[in-house]
C-alpha cells in the first residue's frame, strides 16, 4: 500500500541538534526537512501523516540528560512520540490497515520524531486503527500516559481479584491530576475500584469528576495518615498504589501503614538525578531485616500494545474514559507547550496540532 505520488518530498519539523539548557530553548522549526521514503518501509511499518501529537515529561527528561541526548539520539532530533494521523503508506504485513484511515500510538524511545507531519512507525504494537466515536485530538494522548495509565492499574488489579476473591478493590494514586492520573484514576473506576488519589487544591474537583471516591490535597494535609484513615473507614488496607509523582520515596517507606502486606508499590517515572537514583537504588536493593521497605516495590517500565490500546481507546469510545486537553498548541508553539509541562502544573493533558 503506498501512494508515493502524493506524497510531499518536504514537510514541517521540529527539530534540534543540542540541548545546552533545556529542550524547549533548543527547538527550531524547520519548514523543509525531508520526508522519510515510502519505497523502503519494512513489513511491520507505517508512514503516517501527523494531525496531532502530544507532550509527556519523558519528552524533555531524555533529551536534557548529557549523554543520553548527545550520543544516543540522532540529530537532528524531533521529539515527542505521541501521534495519531492517517495512514500514507504501509508494509506489506500491515494489510490490517488501508490507505487514509485514522491510526494512533506511540514511536519508540529514545528517537521520538511525532511533532513532524510525517513519522514512519516501527512495530506493530505501536500503531492500532482508531475506533468511531473517538475524536484524533483525544487519541494522540494515549499513547504514552493513557498506556501508561492503564498498564499500570490493570495487570495488577487481575492479581488482586484472585488475592481478593474478586471483592471491591482499593486503590491509591499519587498524582490524580497529571497526564497518566487523569487515565489511572478513569480506568481503575471502569473496573470497579475503590479509587484515593492525591493533587493539589486547584485540581480537587476534577479529580472528583473523573470519579475518584476520596481526594486528598496534599497541601492541608498530610497524606500517609490520610490513608491510614480511609483504609480504616474502608474495611482494610490499599491493595494497590500507583505513584505518579516520582521522588515520593516517603510515601513508599511509610506504605506499610496504608498498605496490604501482599501488595505493591508501583513507581511510575521518577527522577533522572543522581540522589533519585540513589534513593531507588536503597529501595530494591536494601533487605527488610536491614532496614529495607516493608512492601513490594515495582519500578513501572511502559511497553507499547495494541490489544491494550485498543481496550483503552474503546473505553474512551464508550464515554467509560474520557481525554483531559488543558490546551492545544500550534507546532509552532512547541517550545511554549515545554515551558508550561516542565511547570509540573498541567491538568491533564498538553496537545500539538501538527498538521491539518
Amino acid at each position: 500500500m503506498d501512494a508515493s505520488s502524493t506524497i510531499p518530498t518536504t514537510m514541517r519539523a521540529q527539530q534540534w541538534t543540542k540541548v545546552s539548557t533545556t529542550l524547549s530553548s533548543a527547538l527550531r522549526l524547520n519548514l523543509s526537512a525531508p520526508v522519510p521514503s515510502s519505497k523502503s518501509l519494512k513489513p511491520h511499518e507505517v508512514l503516517v501523516h501527523v494531525h496531532y501529537s502530544s507532550l509527556n515529561p519523558i519528552d524533555y527528561k531524555i533529551p536534557e540528560i548529557p549523554i543520553v541526548g548527545r550520543f544516543a539520539i540522532p540529530k537532528p532530533a524531533t521529539p515527542c512520540s505521541d501521534f495519531c494521523g492517517t495512514v500514507v503508506a504501509a508494509g506489506s504485513s500491515r494489510k490490517d490497515l488501508s490507505m487514509g484511515q485514522w491510526v494512533f500510538g506511540m514511536l519508540d524511545l529514545p528517537t521520538f520524531g511525532a511533532c513532524a507531519e510525517y513519522i514512519v512507525v516501527k512495530g506493530k504494537e505501536c500503531c492500532v486503527a482508531l475506533p468511531d466515536g473517538v475524536k484524533p485530538e483525544q487519541a494522540a494522548t494515549m499513547g504514552v500516559a493513557g498506556l501508561t495509565g492503564y498498564q499500570s492499574i490493570v495487570p495488577y488489579l487481575s492479581e488482586v481479584a484472585k488475592k481478593n476473591n474478586d471483592s471491591k478493590s482499593k486503590v491509591f494514586i499519587n498524582g490524580g491530576s497529571g497526564g497518566t492520573g487523569i487515565f489511572a484514576i478513569q480506568v481503575a473506576k471502569a473496573k470497579g475500584c475503590f479509587v484515593a488519589t492525591t493533587c493539589s487544591a486547584r485540581n480537587v474537583e476534577l479529580c472528583y469528576q473523573l470519579g475518584a471516591d476520596r481526594v486528598i490535597d496534599y497541601t492541608k494535609e498530610n497524606v500517609v495518615a490520610t490513608l491510614e484513615k480511609i483504609a480504616q473507614s474502608q474495611g482494610g488496607p490499599f491493595d494497590l498504589v500507583v505513584d505518579l509523582v516520582g521522588g515520593a520515596t516517603p510515601l513508599y517507606w511509610q506504605s506499610h501503614r496504608y498498605l496490604a502486606p501482599a501488595a505493591k508499590f508501583v513507581a511510575v517515572g521518577g527522577s533522572f538525578s543522581l540522589r533519585g537514583m540513589v534513593d531507588i537504588a536503597k529501595i530494591l536493593l536494601r533487605p527488610r531485616f536491614l532496614g529495607g521497605g516493608q512492601r513490594k516495590y515495582v519500578f513501572f517500565m511502559g511497553v507499547a500494545n495494541a490489544e491494550q490500546y485498543m481496550a483503552l481507546a474503546e473505553m474512551l469510545a464508550e464515554g467509560k474514559v474520557r481525554a483531559v486537553i488543558e490546551e492545544i498548541y500550534g507546532l509552532e508553539d512547541l517550545g511554549k507547550a515545554f515551558e508550561r509541562l516542565r511547570t509540573g502544573r498541567v491538568r491533564g493533558k498538553l496537545v500539538v496540532k501538527v498538521a491539518e
